[in-house]
This record gives structure tokens, sequence and C-alpha cells, in this order.
């Protein structure tokens, strides 16, 4: 005897889900950023007259509108924001991402979340989760350079549940001097970068600061050029410290010789941020005696556990 079966009648959609199904022909859609459907991540300069005074204020590095996104945004996945706390004062940061990372450039003072809390001082790093509310407490002024993930969560419609990492802080003195001891390496000329990369033994696998988070603390030598590279990540890039006569050259192309063709120049100063959009390939120069820093933090952790980061350089 064969077994009988039910089919039972499904209950009918509301016309308003019904309604979201989509067909579209492959040529059409599959290049939506090509076709100019999805806008492209655009170039943009923050200045640091943006928290060089005033109150204490978080200063959203906000593109949104420009990426069609929901919420602040600086990229796709990313809010970059610049910070200030006058002394004695307290501010909260963001609970919901799953990545966040603090520069100082000025001042001391607390990051207090949970049980944890991390001391800073001018060139400290600070790396933290969310699920946690954050907050700084500044015995001194302080000016810093904030990134997190939130964009990237929204986008998901996704909370974080458990913490991959813990608070974590990286000081100024023992990153200064792991720069320093690759700027002395006998190799350091032949590298493409002089630079050291902050990471966590949670993450051995893509050597990053976070599992979404990439954070370089790099140099250009006095009378250098960083050559021309790319990658698919976008990067934040916060400069430390520059003379006049340091800038960055960004472009779409490169010509025969590794040069970049039709570039934006981006002139540094100190405290200041700007948008490498991903994949366009750019290029740091120092015309000084004196050597200049700058921070990219992108979401290249991420993009390499992907295996999507694509990094290349110009021959």
């Amino acid at each position: 005897m064969q077994p009988t079966s039910t089919i039972e009648r499904s209950t009918p959609l509301p016309a308003a889900i019904a309604d979201d199904a989509r067909y579209y022909e492959y040529s059409t859609a599959a290049n939506p950023i090509g076709a100019g459907l999805t806008s492209k991540v655009p170039y943009h300069e923050f200045a640091p007259s943006l928290y060089a005074d005033g109150p204490s204020r978080i200063v959203r590095l906000d593109l949104s509108a420009q990426l069609g996104s929901e919420g602040p945004a600086t990229g796709p996945g990313l809010c970059a924001s610049f910070i200030r706390v006058l002394a004695d004062q307290r501010l909260t940061l963001d609970q919901t991402p799953t990545s966040q990372i603090l520069y100082v450039q000025e001042g001391q003072g607390q990051l207090r979340q949970g049980d944890s809390l991390l001391p800073y001082a001018t060139g400290d790093f600070l790396a933290f989760p969310g699920g946690l509310t954050p907050e700084l407490l500044a015995t001194e002024t302080s000016r810093l350079y904030y990134v997190n993930d939130a964009p990237l969560l929204r986008y998901l419609g996704a909370k974080i549940e458990v913490a991959r990492f813990n608070p974590t802080r990286y000081p100024a003195a023992r990153a200064q001097a792991e720069l320093a001891r690759a700027a002395a390496d006998s190799q350091a000329s032949r590298r493409s970068r002089v630079s050291i990369l902050l990471g966590n033994r949670h993450f051995p696998q893509t050597r990053t600061v976070t599992h979404v988070l990439w954070a370089m603390f790099g140099m250009v030598p006095p009378q250098s050029v960083q050559k021309p590279h790319r990658h698919q990540s976008i990067a934040l890039d916060f400069i430390v410290q520059a003379p006049q006569g340091c800038y960055t050259l960004v472009g779409t192309e490169i010509d025969a010789d590794g040069q970049i063709l039709h570039p934006t120049r981006v002139d540094w100063v100190s405290g200041m941020a700007f948008v490498t959009p991903p994949g366009y390939w750019h290029a740091h120069y120092n015309t000084t005696d004196q050597p200049a820093h700058l921070i990219p933090i992108q979401d290249a952790g991420l993009q390499t556990w992907l295996r999507s980061l694509d990094i290349r350089f110009a021959s």
C-alpha cells in the first residue's frame, strides 16, 4: 500500500510581500556598479579643523548620501569619525559594531567597556569589540580618530552576539619601536612600504587587528616615493604627522611604467583624513627632509577572509 501524503494549501502571501519579487535579464543586472545602479565609493577629504576645538563631540565623516546607505557611513561597511573630548568629560561610543579602533592624536584618559579599563595616551591605538557600550573618560583634552564597522552590521540586519576579541591596547612606544625596527631593516629600501600591521592573536590567518579591520602604522621616509598599489578594500587614511610637501596621488589607471594616469592629488595636513576608494591606484610622496606618518584603516580583515582583497603593486 502506497503511503499517502497531504499537501496543505498555502496561505496566500500579503500583496505587499508578493510584490517584492523581481526578475532581471542577466546582462542588465550582472554589473550594477558599472551600470550606475550601485553608487561608487567617492573620493573625499576631511580637514582637521572639524575637531580642532569646540565642545566634546563625535564628528561622523559621513558619506551616506553619496553611498545611498542608511545611517552614517564613510564607506559601504565602515564609518570613520573624528572625536574631541574635553578634560574631565566623558563621551559614549557605538555599541553596535563588531570591530572598533581608536588612534589617539593627542591627549590622555581611559576607555571603559564593561569590566575592561584601558588607559590611553598620545600615539596609542585601542581596538575593542561591540556588544557592551564603550565610554571615553578624558583626563586631558583629547583628539582621536575612530573607525568601526557599524554600516556593515546595519546592511546585514545583524547584531553582535559574541565578541571575537578582547579590548586591546597598542602602546605608542611599542608601535613606534616596531616601526623604527622595520625602517632600519637592511631590506627596507626594497619593500613597497615602511610600515607595520597591528595584529591580534585571535586572527592568525588574516594577521589583522580585528576579524574585519586592518590597521597599518606607516612612515614615508624623507625624499621618497611609495609606489602605486591597489586593493579591493576601502582605505580610510589618517595623516598623523606630515610636513608640507607630502601628498598622495589617487587614480583608476596606471600606464606601462607604473605611473598613475590623470591622478587626484591629496596634499597632506597633520590630523586630516581621506577616502581611497576600492580598486583605485594610490602612491605616497614625501619631497621633504623629514619623515611623515600615516594610518590607513581598511575592511581588509573581512576581505582577506573572503579571499577577495586582490592587493596588487605596480612594477
